[in-house]
């Protein structure tokens, strides 16, 4: 039993190395071109065992049906593990009747609307905050309403290759990250998240959005499959450039079309390297910078781009090497892509 402890503890370690294994194929019934860096990525699956294995001390023990809160959310303003009062686990009757306050810094959270609002501003009544164009698009009742329903489905004209397909390419990479929590960011409405959660892959799946709306319209398609509402899943409201969680806390972080959107990918790809464990692994969906979407994509005209774009444009769009970039510059290891036209799905993931 010693020994075993030992394991497990070195195991949660963030130091600890492990042999690279082989990463399985992924499925691709549509034509792909795939960039793949290295073989593989570790697996997590040895860890994630040794450490249920082990009858530790309670603060330490990580539940698969109902971590507590105290191991997945943090405060945003100082990242401090926040102090539950209201039954455990991760799952919208649990954190609905549930308050959450920060020990060091003393902001309480609440979960009054059916999602736990955790953004820096939440609670303010005097203060207001516009983000760009692009973020508050997805903050309307319209738009949140359409995203499912006609919307997302206009992705496949350039290149998506089906929200199934989708589905099971981001399962392929998350394989060895199997078992442990999953976030769900920039989730819209849920339509992945929906995906994550039933997989009965994950211990947890957290989706998280900045929209109130899509939110609400998330938990809206939640209650039409009952078998979701008591499911280890939670709706966090939260910003993606300051994500209410302690470093190395979470296994795996999903962004379907989303970092065209966010205000600084920089920033929030640094988020997302700090709040992946060791090991854990971040896959990501967008449209490839095009001379259509994008004029300074030419590479002629590309230096213009500092001058001109993207902050005065709608979205921001990349080439294969700027997201390559981007992931290395912040952390991420193991790069690899898989691109159709316009649609790419790259990965990376945080070293042991």
């Amino acid at each position: 039993m010693e020994m075993l402890a030992r394991s497990a503890a070195a195991a949660a370690s963030c130091s600890t190395a492990h042999p690279a294994l082989q990463l399985p194929g992924a499925r691709a019934p549509v034509p792909c071109r795939s960039r793949l860096r290295r073989p593989g990525f570790p697996s997590l699956r040895a860890a994630a065992a040794a450490s249920a294995a082990i009858a530790a001390e309670p603060e330490t023990k990580v539940q698969q049906n109902s971590s507590s809160d105290t191991e997945v959310f943090a405060c945003p303003v100082c990242y401090e593990p926040l102090i539950r009062k209201g039954p455990p686990g991760i799952n919208l009757p649990a954190i609905y009747r549930s308050g959450f306050k920060c020990s060091k810094c003393n902001k309480s959270f609440t979960s009054k609307d059916i999602f736990l609002d955790l953004t820096v501003t939440s609670g303010t009544k005097e203060y207001s905050e516009q983000k760009p164009a692009r973020t508050e698009l997805f903050r309307s009742p319209l738009v949140s309403f359409l995203y499912e329903r006609g919307w997302r489905q206009n992705f496949n004209r350039s290149g998506f290759p089906g929200l199934d397909e989708e589905f099971q390419m981001a399962q392929d990479y998350f394989e060895p990250v199997a078992g442990g929590t999953l976030l769900d960011v920039s989730c819209g409405s849920g339509l992945f998240t929906r995906k994550f959660a039933k997989s009965g892959t994950y211990s947890a799946v957290i989706a998280l959005d900045f929209s109130e709306n899509m939110l609400r319209q998330c938990y809206e398609f939640i209650k039409q499959d009952g078998t979701l509402l008591n499911a280890n899943l939670a709706l966090v409201r939260a910003d993606i450039s300051r994500l209410p969680f302690a470093s190395c806390s979470v296994d795996a972080i999903h962004a379907g079309a989303a970092i065209h959107c966010w205000p600084s990918p920089s920033n929030a790809v640094a988020e997302i390297s700090r709040v992946l464990r060791p090991g854990g692994v971040f896959v990501g969906t967008t449209f490839l910078s095009t001379p259509r979407n994008n004029p300074f994509s030419v590479e002629a005209l590309r230096p213009l781009r500092q001058i001109v774009g993207p902050a005065n444009t709608s979205y921001n769009f990349f080439t294969e090497g700027e997201l390559e970039d981007l992931c290395r510059s912040c952390g991420l290891v193991n790069y690899s892509s898989k691109v159709q036209r316009a649609f790419i799905m790259f990965s990376g993931q945080k070293p042991y």
